[in-house]
């Protein structure tokens, strides 16, 4: 039977503790809700249970999979509500696409505990998102931490790396008590940094003071005509003339054919247009800025990391291509537990890109 654990936990010093794991094994649907927020106008999804066209084992390596096109799909799972104060708090999980998704997400959702499960959706608060999302050109790996009921995006996007149809990607999330957050990919680090300096959760310290004007004589042009530099009287702009030369022809008849124009040719004195010539200014300055103050708004927060309520994880996503599988969900303290998974993945990777291989090399052939 396939290892499920729920809210385990053993001596702290030893091996921390498992909040949440999911295999979907035996059981699944009783410990997970299908949401109905979009049932009402036709376009929720379904799930099921599927192991792709490449596997391991196929018992072992099932995961829960986006059944249809172009549908929200809703998922979600509780837990007993925890708090990540002063501990690491690993995230973790591994998805795989088995066709190109174009347009949607393969992410999930952490926050405190629902009171619907059915109605889980996008208005629904979380406390954090996290996993890749794409649509058309514009991809990126999502890490999205609520703060103050704000949702925050960081300011610099993550890489996408959910690359290669049929082959499974995991994607692990560390949060740290000192305020920084870890992200790897496929057990890549691919990002490592504040939480203070890489998103807006904060005030900013320092703010443009509004009473700075610039004074009125300030000069910010950096270049300016130059007063010496005169057009010379014997330059011609005009770049087409009349043909002097030109004759009207005998046969003319300008009652018939309309009064007779000579032709225009281009002009031989053509110089092109004059401009003046640029010199530095004496007078610059440079670039007037207002100065800074501190912002009276600012309030450093030494908590952002810490969440007060955990109590579910779950898929909120639309995808233009489903057929999405996720499998190997755990959320917990102890990164021997995550390895596990990791190794499992592993294993499994190994026979999903040997099989890739194989049906690219066919094609090639073909």
């Amino acid at each position: 039977m396939r290892r499920t654990a729920l809210c385990l936990s053993g001596l702290a010093a030893v091996s921390g503790k498992v909040y949440f794991s999911e295999t979907f094994g035996d059981g699944w649907e009783s410990r997970w809700t299908a949401s109905e927020w979009k049932k009402s106008d036709g376009t929720q999804g379904t799930w099921k249970l599927s192991a792709g066209k490449w596997y391991g084992n196929e018992e072992e390596d099932k995961g829960v999979q986006t059944a249809e096109d172009s549908r929200f799909f809703g998922l979600s799972a509780g837990f007993e509500s925890f708090s990540n104060a002063g501990k690491e708090l690993i995230i973790q999980y591994q998805a795989k696409y088995e066709k190109d998704i174009e347009c949607g997400g393969g992410y999930v959702k952490i926050g405190p505990k629902l009171s619907d499960p059915t109605a889980f959706g996008d208005p629904t608060p979380y406390n954090i998102m996290f996993g890749p999302d794409k649509c058309g050109y514009t991809k990126r790996t999502h890490l999205i931490f609520n703060y103050k009921g704000k949702n925050v995006l960081k300011k610099s996007d993550l890489a996408y790396k959910q690359e290669g149809e049929g082959t499974s990607h995991v994607y692990r999330l560390v949060v740290k008590p000192d305020n920084t957050a870890r992200v790897e990919i496929d057990g890549e680090k691919i990002y490592e940094g504040s939480l203070k300096e890489d998103w807006e959760l904060l005030a900013p310290k320092e703010i443009t003071d509004p009473e700075d004007k610039k004074p009125s004589d300030w000069v910010d042009d950096s270049m300016m005509d130059d007063p010496e530099d005169k057009k010379p009287d014997g330059w011609v702009e005009e770049k087409r003339i009349v043909d002097s030369a030109a004759k009207k022809p005998d046969d003319w008849d300008d009652e018939e054919d309309g009064e007779w124009e000579a032709p225009m040719i281009d002009n031989p004195e053509y110089k092109g247009d004059w401009s003046v010539k640029r010199i530095s200014n004496p007078a610059y300055k440079g670039f007037w800025d207002a100065k800074k103050i501190a912002n009276p708004e600012y309030v450093d927060d030494d908590n952002l990391y810490k969440f007060d309520d955990f109590g579910f994880i779950g898929f909120d996503l639309w995808q233009v291509k489903g057929n999405t599988i996720f499998d190997n969900v755990i959320i917990t303290d102890d990164v021997a537990e995550a390895d596990a998974f990791v190794k499992k993945w592993q294993a499994l990777s190994e026979v999903e890109k040997a099989k890739k291989k194989e049906e690219d090399d066919k094609k090639a052939e073909e």
